[in-house]
């Protein structure tokens, strides 16, 4: 019917159905269940020992369950037809390790060779990650971040519409970092899902569309951003800057609502409150009038909610 939204329905690429990875008396991941959904950037986060790397493996499948099941476009991992699934996904792991006496062109060859997909992409590739002045060096020569940036090409071979990425940025200098993420929204807008891990949470906190927190093997929670800032309750931090003298007529405001965590320093005030409080704040300090020079509001970050799930999960257990 002309004039109607058409809603299109995406399918779940991957589906981990209470899973249990346990390795002799460790729990390594303790009844996982995800999904990860068509074309999504999904985040994947934890403290060191929280499973994520073991959740990547049985993805991958390079391992297998205790119990439960994973399965990878429609296919179990552990069936027959899982091999062809493999061909269409694309992995950096945290440390990308090769041949140092070899150069960086031909290093690509090689896993074009394996990937069994033409040699001829090779040369655009390197081009496209920046290593296109360096193709013809060995890589024994190649920095930290040029070896992440010939993995980061690796992966891109054969065009996979299934791309995990562990600690990617490893090794990357800002405009790398820069330069790494808009490929990969370019990947993502030809139809890609990508799964990536990351310790630096400022850098992936608004690039991820959904991301999961394990905690000691369990999800200790998942969602998008906005989701896990309702779920998990932080403090909103609104700083404010005053006009000379005012600081005892701000005081008297604020002392008139309950639950405000205020710290004054000269012209600047810090003011902590619920995000439930905040428009009220606001309406006192426009009240205010000429009292109020600037405002600025700090929203619970991604390492906030990390760890304030983080100290959630370990009063539960």
């Amino acid at each position: 019917m002309a004039g109607t939204a058409e809603v299109i329905q995406k399918t779940n690429v991957i589906e981990v159905a209470d899973v249990s990875k346990i390795y002799g008396d460790i729990t390594a991941l303790d009844g996982i269940s995800l999904s990860v959904v068509q074309g999504e950037m999904f985040g994947l986060i934890g403290p060191n020992g929280a499973g994520k790397s073991t959740l990547f493996k049985l993805m991958l499948g390079l391992i297998s369950p205790t119990s439960g099941s994973i399965r990878v476009h429609g296919v179990p991992i552990d069936g027959r037809d899982f091999r062809a699934v493999r061909r269409r996904i694309g992995y950096l792991p945290e440390s990308f390790v090769t041949y140092d006496n070899l150069t960086g062109l031909e290093i690509l060859r090689l896993f074009a060779d394996l990937k069994q997909v033409p040699r001829s992409s090779c040369a655009a590739l390197l081009e496209r990650v920046g290593l296109a002045d360096a193709a013809g060096r060995r890589v024994s020569g190649y920095s930290k971040g040029m070896r992440q940036r010939l993995g980061f090409a690796q992966v891109l071979l054969g065009k996979p519409d299934l791309i995990f990425l562990d600690e990617p940025t490893n090794g990357l200098d800002p405009q790398g970092i820069h330069d790494f993420y808009q490929i990969l929204r370019q990947v993502q807008a030809q139809g890609a899902t990508i799964i990536l891990t990351s310790h630096i949470l400022a850098e992936i906190q608004e690039r991820v569309d959904r991301l999961v927190i394990l905690q000691t093997g369990q999800i200790a929670a998942q969602g998008t951003l906005a989701q896990l800032r309702t779920q998990r309750v932080l403090p909103s931090v609104i700083e404010v800057t005053l006009a000379p003298g005012q600081q005892a007529r701000i005081e008297a405001g604020l002392a008139r609502m309950a639950g405000l965590q205020i710290t004054m320093n000269g012209q600047h005030a810090r003011i902590s409150c619920l995000p439930a409080q905040k428009v009220a704040v606001f309406e006192l300090l426009f009240g205010l009038g000429g009292a109020v020079q600037d405002i600025a509001v700090r929203e619970p970050s991604l390492e906030d909610l990390f760890l304030g799930y983080g100290e959630q999960h370990v009063q539960a257990h």
